[in-house]
């Protein structure tokens, strides 16, 4: 009774608990939040120092009682209090200018098509004590194509593919359910370390995970470019210790990320030839719509367009797809019960 009426003064939230980033939806003013999922903690005194940008700030610059953890590995919870108190942290801040004084709104969260019934309970579990009053999980796909506009109601197959930071997954979506799908650990972390791993075997020299980040979106393509790129990277010298500078370019960077993006225009193949025949002739037809973070990567729609003969395009912004997508859901209870995963609590 008291959470419905605390309920009444809440702003229902839309949530994609990232790998990298956590983006938070509500109703009247959209995308709120868009902060990396990292908190910083004191381990001495268990004391949250730090949430999202800031605390990305410090990754790798910590001394040794303090801890930047990254609370959500490959797309689930590897460290569940941290999560809580996350997504705590991101609830009070949506609810900081109103009169909410025990915020307790509805929520709903994408979460990766291979999770398991533990890791669902986990995520459900962590939002109920973060002060949700009622938590419907969505999968990530799903939520990635309504995001994008896809006719996901129709008898007609619409096709999804979302790189995210820990996973990348593989939808082919038909009268509001999930037909066939793949879901891979190679993302945009995997093609992150691919760079470190590249730069450190070619160069000796070592870099820390943002500045792999920055090559991969600064030079990083998934084809050749018309116009050659190059840029200036920094790090320690595995030889001597010392700092050292050396110049990198598009292909060398292209060919350090050719092995997963190889498997992710693989795996998108494999899907093909599971999908019905009746499907696989709607995608020929719509095309093969690319989401998530990944996405953003130079001519990957080209290469995947190349290698499956298949029109593909990318979604509009599509970082934000899946949050979109769960704000949709947020005022639409009528396609929500249609394609809610199973298995949730109805609380």
């Amino acid at each position: 009774m008291l959470n419905k009426l605390l309920g009444k003064f809440s702003k229902d939230l839309g949530i994609d608990l990232g790998t990298k980033n956590t983006l938070v939806y509500t109703a009247d003013k959209g995308i709120v939040i868009n902060e990396p999922s990292v908190v910083a903690v004191n381990s001495r005194t268990d004391e949250i120092l730090a949430v999202g940008e800031e605390a990305k700030r410090m990754v790798g610059k910590t001394p040794g009682h303090i801890q930047a953890i990254k609370p959500l590995v490959d797309g689930v919870i590897s460290d569940f209090e941290v999560t809580e108190k996350m997504l705590k942290y991101f609830i009070d801040k949506v609810h900081a200018e109103s009169f909410t004084l025990i915020p307790r709104p509805r929520v709903i969260i994408g979460i990766p098509l291979d999770i398991t019934e533990v890791e669902k309970k986990a995520v459900e579990d962590a939002a109920l004590s973060a002060g949700a009053r009622q938590v419907h999980l969505i999968e990530e796909s799903m939520a990635a194509a309504i995001g994008a506009r896809l006719p996901v109601s129709d008898p007609t197959a619409t096709m999804i593919v979302d790189i995210g930071g820990g996973t990348t997954e593989i939808a082919v979506i038909s009268l509001g359910g999930v037909v066939t799908w793949k879901s891979l650990r190679q993302a945009g972390n995997e093609l992150d370390n691919n760079i470190t791993q590249y730069i450190r075997e070619e160069f000796n020299i070592l870099i820390g995970e943002q500045v792999a980040e920055k090559v991969k979106v600064t030079i990083g393509s998934a084809a050749p470019l018309k116009e050659p790129m190059e840029m200036e990277i920094r790090g320690r010298d595995l030889i001597n210790g010392l700092p050292r500078a050396v110049t990198i370019n598009d292909s060398q960077i292209r060919e350090a990320m050719a092995k997963t993006i190889d498997q992710i225009v693989e795996n998108i193949k494999i899907t093909l030839e599971t999908t019905p025949p009746e499907l696989v002739s709607d995608i020929y037809e719509h095309g093969i719509v690319l989401s998530g973070g990944g996405a953003l990567l130079r001519d990957l729609d080209k290469e995947i367009a190349q290698a499956t003969k298949i029109p593909v395009r990318v979604a509009d912004d599509p970082l934000t797809c899946v949050v979109r997508g769960t704000g949709i859901l947020l005022g639409d209870p009528e396609l929500l019960a249609k394609v809610l995963s199973p298995g949730t609590e109805e609380l």
